[in-house]
C-alpha cells in the first residue's frame, strides 16, 4: 500500500472513534459495526433481490441493539441497496425521528467503513478492528449558511458560506471549488464528515435525489 493511501486509511479509521457532530463516538462505532453486520442480513438480501424493496416485509437482523430503529433501517439500506434509495424512504426516516444532520453523518460513517473494508478485502488484508471510543459529546454545530438544495438534505454551497463556516471548497482537503457539482456538496451539512472521504470516497449518492 502506498504511503499516502495508508495515511488516508489510518486517519479515516481513527476518526471513526471520535465524537462526531451529531453522534457520540460510541454511537458512531455502533453504526460502523452495524454496517458490517448488514451484509449478512437475510431481510436485506431478500429486499435487494426483489423487484421493489417496498414489496418485502420483515425484520432486520440487528447486531447493535443500542442503535435506534430508524438508524438501523438507514444503515442497512445504504449498505445493501444504495442504488434504489428514494426521497419517500428518506422522508419516512425523518418522520421516524432521524434528523437530516444525523443522517448525513451516518452516511459518512457507513461510507468510510464500507470503503476501508472493501479495499482491505480486495488487497487481501485483514479487516481492521474498530477503534476505541473517545470521550466527549457531539458538537451539534450546523453550518450557518446551509440551505435546502437539489438533494434530500440541506447543503453548504460555496456562495452561501458565512465567515463562521469552514471553507470546504479549498483545493485540498475536501471538494475542489472549481468542480461545484452537488456530489461534492452532498455531505457539507456536516463538514467534519467530508474529510474522511477525501482518501476513501463513496456513499454520497445516499444524500442525492433519486427516482428509485
Amino acid at each position: 500500500m502506498r504511503a499516502t493511501l495508508a495515511a488516508a486509511e489510518t486517519e479515516a479509521w481513527r476518526r471513526l472513534g471520535l465524537p462526531g457532530t451529531w453522534w457520540t463516538a460510541s454511537e458512531r462505532l455502533a453504526i460502523a459495526c452495524e454496517s458490517r453486520a448488514a451484509a449478512d442480513c437475510a431481510f436485506c438480501a431478500e429486499r435487494a433481490a426483489a423487484l421493489s424493496p417496498l414489496s418485502v416485509t420483515g425484520q432486520h437482523t440487528i447486531a447493535q441493539k443500542s442503535v435506534p430503529a430508524h438508524a438501523i433501517e438507514a444503515i442497512h439500506r445504504i449498505r445493501t441497496d444504495p442504488g434504489r434509495l428514494g426521497e419517500t424512504w428518506f422522508l419516512q426516516l425523518r418522520a421516524a425521528g432521524l434528523g437530516e444532520e444525523a443522517y448525513v453523518e451516518l452516511v459518512s460513517v457507513v461510507a468510510v467503513t464500507v470503503a476501508v473494508d472493501t479495499f482491505r478485502r480486495g488487497a487481501g488484508l485483514p479487516l481492521l478492528p474498530l477503534p476505541q471510543a473517545a470521550p466527549g459529546g457531539p458538537t451539534r454545530q450546523r453550518p450557518h449558511g446551509a440551505r435546502p438544495g437539489p438533494g434530500w438534505v440541506a447543503m453548504l454551497a460555496p456562495e452561501d458560506r458565512t465567515d463562521a463556516d469552514p471553507d470546504l471548497y479549498q483545493e485540498h482537503p475536501g471538494p475542489r471549488r472549481r468542480y461545484g457539482a452537488n456530489i461534492h456538496r452532498a455531505l457539507s451539512l456536516v463538514p467534519d464528515s467530508m474529510n474522511p472521504l477525501v482518501g476513501f470516497a463513496g456513499g454520497t449518492v445516499s444524500v442525492q435525489r433519486s427516482d428509485a
